[in-house]
């Protein structure tokens, strides 16, 4: 990536640039222009709004776990931007999220599982592998790691591991619910979240956890012709750049196999990555092919000109593979 590209991401709004400064440039947090940049992130409206939402957790009652706008993506998503619980008002939003806790450990998110899909139709408090996993990964990252009660979540979720990867597993509460597929398949959704889980545990990362599931990502992609558990597919919708990083696309499952250096030398991963790679422009810019429409307002969630936000995704993707 050339220095023009550096320049123009640390143009972007507060936290490209703050994240620009501390992932591609490696500045050290106490550096003045990285705390500069963060104060500005937290002031930013667009990042206030969010906040403001996730004060009001849990939010709406869970219909879909791929709408962009449910709540648990959104807190992911500042989680990933390195907001933690010694920012207002986030130890207060992360206080709600730990305060409904299974039974099992897996922090609870009110759902609907409508009669037909072996659900009772009634709003409940319950969790799901495609909702937990989400919501532990950004508790981690906000700072809470070694909490006892998230110790406890990624015990009990962690513990889940098939041979094959992750199963479509759902709290008791939501009876025999099941997404379409054979039931000894892995879930392809929920393999990724879990491993994003791990991610952010270095020491997991050489788990017999960590390899299944990175294996499980590593072989669809390579069958990706045949297989397509759970209706999960990884066909041209999958392709597409998009971004912010939430649901089963080649960027966010990219993303998270690039926490595992041993991922890199796969000449699977590799086959992603030069894919994603050939799409950028003379610059190494990058133009989201598909966007959220919960996310209008901002820059990745247009397909006219490239996206600082998208870009600096991309640029974080390869620079872990070329450390």
């Amino acid at each position: 990536m050339n220095n023009e590209t550096i320049e123009w991401l640390l143009q972007g709004e507060p936290w490209v640039e703050y994240r620009t400064r501390v992932d591609l440039l490696e500045q050290p947090l106490n550096d003045p222009k990285v705390i500069a940049a963060r104060k500005a992130m937290l002031t930013n409206p667009k990042i206030q709004t969010l906040l403001a939402e996730l004060i009001d957790w849990p939010g709406t009652v869970l219909n879909s776990h791929k709408s962009a706008s449910q709540s648990f993506h959104k807190l992911e998503f500042i989680a990933e931007l390195g907001l933690n619980v010694n920012d207002t008002p986030v130890k207060k939003i992360v206080d709600k999220v730990m305060e409904r806790q299974s039974e099992q450990g897996p922090f609870q998110l009110p759902t609907n599982v409508p009669v037909h899909f072996g659900g009772s139709g009634k709003d409940t408090w319950a969790w799901a592998l495609c909702d937990a996993p989400v919501v532990l990964a950004s508790l981690i990252q906000m700072g809470m790691h070694h909490d006892p009660r998230v110790q406890k979540s990624l015990e009990y979720l962690n513990g889940l591991l098939c041979e094959n990867g992750w199963p479509c597993t759902v709290s008791p509460e939501l009876g025999k619910f099941r997404g379409p597929g054979r039931k000894n398949d892995p879930c392809p959704y929920a393999t990724l979240v879990m491993l994003k889980v791990l991610a952010h545990v270095p020491e997991l990362h050489e788990r017999k956890s960590a390899k299944i599931g990175v294996e499980t990502l590593l072989s669809l992609w390579d069958e990706s012709m045949e297989r397509h558990p759970y209706m999960f597919f990884m066909g041209t919708d999958f392709r597409k750049l998009k971004a912010p990083l939430f649901w089963y696309d080649i960027l966010h499952v990219l993303d998270v196999l690039s926490h595992f250096k041993w991922a890199w030398k796969d000449k699977r991963f590799k086959e992603m990555l030069n894919l994603v790679e050939s799409k950028a422009d003379g610059n190494g810019r990058y133009i989201s092919e598909s966007i959220w429409t919960a996310w209008k307002d901002w820059d990745f969630s247009q397909k006219k000109v490239p996206s600082k936000g998208l870009t600096l995704f991309v640029q974080r993707i390869s620079k872990r593979n070329n450390h």
